[in-house]
């Protein structure tokens, strides 16, 4: 049984897809602040001046208020004298663990749903989208906070909460690219050939997915990092003193008006990321597509 499918419905290759997203100036400046953000994180130990709980006497003024950016601290202090130059690369380490933890898991249960769904049909694919058309129906903040509020917050607890209410958008693509493969041409002549569902689902559907999940996959960090500040900030996310980019600012909002670099640099730090993984995953989605290759 010859495994060559027609040459139309062959996934990008990976080398080409490259070269056509290296030539795009929006996404290497994604791919730029990506790479600040996740270096930061990583040598966060070597290149943070303080420990991010240290509470510096030098911190706070005479009349006790944090203290503005500049001489050795970068970004000024918190509240409680903090350094927030320490605590922003400590932070970041949060965000994009749970960035990638759960936009992982959220992906895998999606992907895991739709696929499913779109390949067996029947009463299964149809009580497996209803479920899901159920979960869409509740707002994705609101179920995020009362699952949040159920269990003890942390890290991990929040990853989960954010991978349990973010599936479902991912089930829905993953569902109609799935039905749509089924229904060409080269699957049905797999299928006249003798192949079984097993191959034509791994060799086959899957592999025609791999460019969806990609740019879902980046898309839905940027998501995953809004919703993780939002839990944060509203104190239902990750607990002080575990530094989060969103509890930075609910720690810090009373100072608002006295100390606006405290709400300012975390909030554009947010705005930053989230906006940098559009760009890539938009940019992803534009070269991963087939009927794009001949207009870069």
């Amino acid at each position: 049984m010859a495994d060559i499918a027609p040459i139309e419905s062959r996934p990008a290759a990976p080398a080409g897809a490259l070269r056509r997203l290296m030539r795009r100036k929006l996404a290497l400046f994604g791919l730029a602040i990506i790479a600040l953000v996740v270096g930061g994180a990583v040598f966060a130990p070597w290149i943070a001046p303080f420990e991010p709980d240290e509470q510096l006497f030098e911190g706070l003024s005479l009349y006790g208020e944090p203290m503005p950016p500049g001489g050795p601290f970068l970004m000024g202090t918190d509240l409680l004298g903090r350094d927030l130059f320490t605590r922003m690369l400590y932070g970041a380490q949060t965000s994009l663990v749970i960035g990638v933890v759960a936009n992982g898991v959220a992906l895998v249960i999606g992907t895991l749903v739709g696929v499913l769904a779109g390949f067996v049909r029947g009463w299964f694919g149809a009580a497996l989208m209803r479920f899901t058309d159920l979960m869409m129906a509740f707002p994705a903040l609101l179920l995020a906070i009362c699952l949040a509020a159920l269990f003890q917050p942390s890290l991990w607890i929040v990853a989960m909460v954010i991978a349990l209410v973010n599936w479902v958008q991912t089930a829905r693509v993953v569902y109609t690219e799935t039905t749509s493969l089924a229904e060409r041409e080269f699957i049905a002549a797999e299928k006249t050939l003798g192949a079984s569902q097993s191959r034509i689902l791994f060799r086959h559907i899957l592999p025609h997915l791999i460019p969806t999940l990609i740019v879902w996959g980046t898309l839905g960090i940027s998501v995953t990092v809004l919703l993780e500040a939002t839990l944060s900030f509203l104190g239902v996310g990750v607990q002080p003193p575990t530094p989060s980019w969103g509890n930075i600012i609910f720690e810090n909002q009373t100072y608002f008006q006295a100390a606006p670099w405290l709400v300012f640099i975390p909030g554009a730090a947010i705005l930053l990321l989230a906006l940098a993984f559009n760009l890539v995953g938009d940019a992803l989605r534009d070269v991963l597509d087939p009927t794009q290759r001949g207009n870069d």
